[in-house]
């Protein structure tokens, strides 16, 4: 897979902080924390853009709000 299919595929920490409307340290502590599937790029976290639209069509980023895939 080229560098070009991988970023047509996925989004970077900053492209989800702007889908989800938070900040991308909260995005990385939602990777950490195995509520938002990832996977590691050299030093970066990408996320699937599908997996990305399907988990905000249910993500509220109000504080005690979860969000989950299924």
């Amino acid at each position: 897979m080229t560098k070009e299919n991988l970023l047509e595929t996925y989004a970077s920490v900053p492209e989800v902080g702007k889908r989800l409307n938070i900040h991308p340290e909260s995005v990385r502590r939602l990777i950490r924390q195995g509520k938002l599937p990832a996977i590691k790029f050299g030093n970066k976290w990408l996320v699937d853009k599908a997996t990305l639209e399907q988990y905000a069509s249910r993500y509220d980023p109000r504080p005690g709000n979860k969000a989950t895939l299924l």
